[in-house]
């Protein structure tokens, strides 16, 4: 009876469940240059364990909504966890950059937890009230990013890159216990096989509901991603800071993040979705937009430009959680499908992002490259909404 409970589960399983895939992106940045030292290969060689983890999360997502839909959120949850801690196993004892890249890419199911934390929301509550629950969840959840660089940065100068993935091992293994004790099954079943589910996706293909949202949250999160796969080159390259330094700096987005859930998390029933959804993109686009402004006229240096990465936390924490309730709304019997569709395609985006970011900073470049494609990437992010139906967008709003 245990291994089938029925009890929903309680908020901080959901949000350890989100956090631990966050988790697993950001601790181990600081320590890249270090890890590139150990297997005898460049740094740009080794941010392929950011792009690649979030390549293959992007192919997770696509596969696990579906699969959640047909066998049910707990059992594919926990095999997810299960697998991940024998990949990250794989990472600490790999013998080169290699071999290191591949189970690196399995540690990429973890992000089933991000994915079906959010449809499991979605089983619970609907609507405004789904993404107000959201923004509680990604609020606790934005936390880890916060730590996490903090936390590699310092275990690294200490112990040596392996020690951020036995840290990952210990936190995986707790959440595993965590989530068996705690997460209930909160789906019914449906009838027919797993592919029988993968073709209602069209259902989602046609919503111009769920592609509007979809196109918010891939472009938000693609500034943020696009800061990923920059920011260590602009932290250690153009501002010569150390390895905690980055470390501290990665953590300053997340203040503003959780301010941003908090805010989503309060209002969004009352102000409305999609009226947050602008709200929180124009606090990111006037952001990167004046930080390209000062840049441009030589007056930035590393604390303007890592300060001024709160508002894209503040902006991409309002923003987020609406859009992804919007997503797993627009066709509300396919939560978990629209989940992981449209975490697919936002992760997707967001790898792509980040390698362009990655490839607009060569070897001698400034910061400013960075910065106008976040600002770009933010713009587009409010102009997806045009696409909204007008009856959707006055209901939202």
């Amino acid at each position: 009876m245990f291994l089938n409970r029925k009890t929903p589960p309680k908020i901080v399983t959901l949000t350890l469940l989100a956090g631990l895939s966050s988790f697993t992106l950001s601790l181990m940045l600081p320590a890249l240059p270090a890890m590139a030292s150990w297997f005898g290969t460049s740094v740009s060689t080794m941010q392929l364990a950011v792009s690649l983890y979030l390549a293959l999360s992007a192919v997770v997502q696509l596969i696990i909504g579906p699969i959640s839909d047909r066998f049910g959120r707990r059992p594919v949850i926990l095999g997810a966890l299960v697998v991940f801690l024998l990949a990250t196993i794989g990472t600490i004892y790999a013998p080169d950059a290699g071999t290191f890249l591949a189970f690196r890419m399995a540690q990429a199911v973890v992000s089933t937890g991000l994915v079906l934390s959010r449809a499991v929301v979605r089983d619970m509550v609907e609507g405004p009230a789904a993404a107000s629950m959201i923004g509680y969840v990604t609020m606790g959840m934005s936390l880890v990013p916060m730590i996490g660089p903090l936390i590699g940065g310092a275990l690294e100068e200490r112990f040596g890159w392996q020690s951020t993935f036995w840290l990952l091992f210990g936190l995986g293994v707790a959440t595993t216990a965590l989530a068996f004790a705690d997460l209930g099954e909160t789906f019914t079943r449906r009838e027919g096989g797993t592919f029988a589910q993968m073709r209602l996706y069209p259902r989602l293909l046609k919503s111009r509901i769920f592609w509007a949202h979809c196109g918010v949250a891939s472009l938000a999160s693609g500034v943020f991603y696009a800061f990923l796969g920059g920011a260590p080159y602009v932290g250690a390259e153009v501002y010569h800071l150390s390895s905690s330094q980055i470390g501290a700096a990665f953590a300053l987005p997340s203040v503003g993040y959780m301010a941003g859930n908090y805010l989503a998390g309060r209002h969004s029933v009352r102000v409305g979705m999609v009226r947050m959804i602008v709200m929180g993109t124009s606090v990111t686009t006037c952001a990167m937009t004046g930080l390209a402004l000062i840049t441009a006229l030589g007056l930035s240096g590393p604390w303007v430009f890592f300060g001024a990465m709160v508002f894209l936390g503040l902006g991409n924490g309002m923003s987020l959680p609406n859009a992804n309730g919007g997503m797993l709304q627009a066709v509300p019997e396919l939560a978990g499908s629209a989940s992981g569709l449209g975490g697919a395609i936002s992760i997707g985006s967001g790898a792509g992002v980040s390698a362009l970011a990655i490839w607009l900073l060569p070897p001698g470049a400034g910061d400013l490259p960075l910065i106008v494609l976040m600002a770009v990437s933010s713009a587009l992010s409010t102009l997806s909404l045009l696409i909204l139906p007008r009856r959707s967008l006055a209901l939202q709003a």
